[in-house]
């Protein structure tokens, strides 16, 4: 029998508020006082340091960044560095991965992977995950032109953090910084690969491929 999940869009929301959300979520989901969850929402823009980042990957000064209001936040998930900001998709889920013998985190990893492909390519882009790289690019691009960002984090078996899709954002707003540390690839999003703006039916699509190639029900 599927588990529910639950799926909020929660709008626009400052990524330390986001932060406590998730935190909040997955004391409850450890405790069992609530089921597995997706929040799904936007930042404004700020950039976010992984446990393995790289200093050298953010390419503007403090001072520069705290002109234009961009936040820098360190956070407990994997990967290096990114930034968030209007125009993206950011999915953080709520999972308790042992709760049905699921504890297998790079497992978790290509299932989130798996899913957003499926979505892209309901839209009519051929995506494709690469070997030896996180997140989904478009497939055959040379060079490698990324689509989406992937970033989790454990508690306990309980995941957290997530994924940012580009929907509508530009490639200039990660000029701030090198994503995810890869110096060889270019980031594009969903509205540049299709020459159009962001599909309205896109959230449902993301609820409902992320519940299912989780065997979750949607809530």
């Amino acid at each position: 029998m599927a588990t529910e999940l639950a799926v909020d869009w929660l709008g626009r929301v400052p990524y330390r508020e986001a932060l406590e959300l998730q935190e909040k979520a997955v004391e409850a989901r450890r405790r069992g006082a609530a089921g597995d969850r997706l929040l799904l929402l936007e930042h404004p823009p700020v950039i976010t340091l992984g446990r393995s980042a790289r200093p050298e990957n953010v390419l503007a000064s403090p001072a520069e960044l705290a002109a234009r209001g961009v936040e820098v936040v360190s956070v407990a998930r994997g990967g290096d560095v990114t930034w968030h900001g209007p125009g993206q998709l950011v999915g953080y889920l709520v999972l308790d991965l042992a709760a049905r013998g699921e504890a297998d985190v790079h497992r978790h990893l290509r299932s989130l992977e798996g899913g957003l492909v499926e979505v892209l390519s309901g839209f009519g882009v051929a995506a494709a995950t690469l070997p030896g790289m996180t997140g989904v690019y478009v497939e055959g691009s040379r060079p490698p032109r990324k689509l989406a960002s992937i970033g989790v984090g454990l508690r306990g078996w309980v995941t957290w953090h997530g994924f940012a899709l580009n929907v509508t954002n530009a490639p200039e707003d990660f000029a701030d910084v090198v994503p995810c540390g890869l110096h060889q690839v270019e980031m594009t999003s969903l509205a540049r690969e299709l020459g159009a703006g962001a599909p309205a039916e896109l959230f449902e699509a993301a609820r409902e491929r992320v519940a299912a190639v989780f065997r979750r029900r949607l809530a």
